[in-house]
């Protein structure tokens, strides 16, 4: 399996995100109103308010991104540890069978690395990291694939009903030999 490494474009948004926050200090400083900032900046006055009161309690330091609150991201080495992991199978991790379920990497995730996703998150990581579902084949194992394509072959055709030729009709109501 391949991997996409993501760490720019994260870096790219915290910096992006430190730029406008950035700004509206200076514009704190300026005295300007919470309305004219979110305005200028293009975010909620929501936001420009709360970095205004994180700016009076720690200063500069307060306003600064820590990024993003709702996304723990798994560094490439424990991505390639849950990799091999996965590869492992479910049995290896004490489930009973050999499916991988959304909840059941979550789970292992949970056990691996202490860090909490939730199952869309989960989701999200594979997908990112170049894993696709399966759908399991729904064949019964005794299944012998030889035996239903003889049968397909010899036996269907002689079970299959055969079409009645068609015989010339009556339109009248009643039978012609009742009249």
């Amino acid at each position: 399996m391949q991997y996409a490494q993501g760490g720019g474009s994260t870096d790219a948004r915290r910096a992006a995100r430190e730029r406008v926050r950035l700004e509206a200090v200076g514009r704190f400083e300026g005295d300007a109103k919470s309305k004219e900032i979110a305005a200028a900046l293009r975010v909620s006055e929501r936001s420009v308010e709360r970095w205004r009161r994180q700016w009076r309690e720690s200063g500069e330091e307060g306003v600064r991104s820590k990024g993003s609150p709702g996304r723990p991201r798994l560094s490439a080495v424990q991505i390639t540890w849950l990799e091999r992991e996965l590869e492992r199978g479910p049995l290896a991790h004490g489930w009973a069978d050999q499916r991988w379920t959304l909840a059941r990497v979550k789970t292992l995730i949970g056990r691996l690395f202490h860090v909490g996703y939730t199952v869309e998150g989960t989701w999200r990581l594979l997908k990112r990291h170049g894993w696709s579902w399966q759908q399991p084949a729904r064949r019964a194992i005794e299944r012998d694939d030889e035996a239903v394509e003889l049968w397909k072959k010899e036996v269907w055709p002689q079970v299959k009903a055969r079409r009645r030729p068609a015989e010339p009709g009556s339109s009248a109501r009643t039978r012609p030999a009742s009249r």
